[in-house]
């Protein structure tokens, strides 16, 4: 399991990494991507902290917007997930009112009273500042909505599953209320320690990540 997840790292490190702010037309329009955060290392290389996929087609794009600018932690679970660190760390009351969901219309009818807007703004950009700052990331193309799926679990419990991955001892994801976070050093907390990718999925990966590196110029 371990050398897996050295060869992931080994690969997805090797293509061109993203930061914010990026180049939509840089960015693919159906794929998985992978996040590495500022001081996280493992496998002497730069340690992957989260996987994601979407789910809608054409969708990569929008999905990796929600996660570094739009300020809407109901639409990112990273977004929660960092804001849920960050006030966790700080000991701010306010956890108790970013847990509150207010996707619904009935939520934003029973909660929006219980909620101080300007907080909460305010706890969103500072999110925000915080995913721009630290985070990058690369994409490897997948068209298939269910292999996208399949793909990104195995890939997230290979990752998990490998006991010489951990988190430095300054990593946020350790002031998480989420246990499944603090303890498996990803910023997330479903697909961990399920089925990993087999050789013939390794074999895929390695396919679609030389395909990626081979691809320098503008995807309209």
């Amino acid at each position: 399991m371990s050398e897996n997840c050295k060869q992931l790292h080994r690969w997805f490190n090797n293509l061109e990494k993203m930061n914010f702010p990026f180049d939509d037309k840089k960015i693919l329009h159906n794929g998985i991507y992978i996040l590495f955060e500022k001081g996280e290392t493992a496998h002497n290389t730069d340690r992957i902290v989260r996987i994601g996929t979407h789910t809608g087609k054409n969708q990569l794009r929008s999905r990796l917007k929600q996660h570094f600018i739009k300020e809407n932690k109901d639409r990112s679970i990273f977004r929660k997930n960092i804001g849920r660190a960050l006030l966790n760390r700080d000991k701010d009351p306010f956890l108790d009112q970013w847990e509150l969901d207010l996707t619904s219309r009935r939520a934003k009818e029973e909660y929006s009273v219980l909620i101080d807007v300007e907080k909460q703004k305010e706890v969103e950009k500072n999110v925000s500042q915080y995913i721009q700052a630290n985070f990058n990331f690369v994409v490897i193309e997948v068209e298939e909505k269910e292999k996208r799926l399949e793909l990104e679990s195995k890939i997230i419990s290979t990752i998990s599953r490998c006991k010489e991955c951990s988190p430095s001892p300054s990593w946020l994801g350790l002031f998480s209320p989420r246990e499944k976070i603090n303890t498996s050093g990803l910023w997330l907390v479903n697909e961990l320690n399920k089925e990993p990718l087999s050789d013939e999925d390794m074999q895929l990966i390695k396919n679609l990540t030389a395909n990626a590196a081979g691809i320098n110029r503008f995807i309209e």
